[in-house]
């Protein structure tokens, strides 16, 4: 295995080795003649193409108002029947006020894994969704939280609003920075063995809850 790496590495920096060290993708733009995205530029019309396929993804979509989410997120983690919620530590404040009974577990200090396994939930919101694809883009970014946060509790709620909507994949990448840590979550996590038996829950939350936050 390294071998073989260490021989595609090599080959790439002798195809760069007359290109100045100065010299940056960004200085030389690609033409793309070819559409951007195949949908409708309707910000409406993306929500709904969103919740569309986030459902298609079978992720539960909910549709609210930035004034009426505090009350949703009580109202989905009391039917959930959430008695610990994991949070981002810059999570904003009033997203909470509504909860009840609920013990808030901040991830700061960072939480271990065994300490993640043990709540019942997880609320965050998301750098970008595509609604195209139906994907939740998470990046690490403000009330996101590291990757782990999202990975380990079963159930995962996060809130979308409409400003964060994007139509295609392409229209995404120039907004995110390929240095952050990213994780692209298209409905629960999900596999299959070769018999085609779906499995949920493996490699992330068994329960996605996409809330969409609709201009009021």
């Amino acid at each position: 295995m390294n071998g073989s790496r260490d021989l595609v590495l090599a080959r790439i920096r002798a195809a760069l080795a007359d290109v100045p060290a100065a010299e940056s993708p960004a200085g030389h733009p690609v033409a793309r003649a070819y559409r951007s995205a195949h949908t409708s530029e309707d910000p409406a019309a993306l929500r709904a193409l969103l919740a569309e396929n986030l459902a298609d993804y079978r992720a539960t979509v909910h549709r609210t108002t930035s004034g009426a989410l505090p009350a949703l997120v009580a109202e989905l983690l009391a039917a959930r029947g959430t008695r610990a919620l994991a949070v981002p530590a810059d999570l904003p404040p009033r997203w909470l006020t509504a909860l009840h009974g609920v013990d808030l577990v901040r991830d700061a200090p960072t939480l271990t894994a065994a300490r993640l396994d043990a709540v019942d939930s997880v609320l965050t919101g998301c750098a970008l969704a595509v609604a195209e694809t139906g994907t939740v883009v998470l990046d690490a970014g403000p009330a996101q939280g590291r990757r782990a946060l999202t990975l380990v509790p079963d159930h995962h709620v996060c809130v979308v609003h409409a400003d964060r909507i994007v139509a295609s994949v392409p229209r995404a990448l120039p907004l995110l920075d390929p240095r952050r840590p990213q994780t692209w979550i298209s409905g629960p996590s999900a596999t299959s063995d070769i018999e085609l038996t779906r499995v949920e829950g493996v490699h992330g939350p068994r329960s996605l809850e996409c809330v969409l936050v609709e201009p009021e």
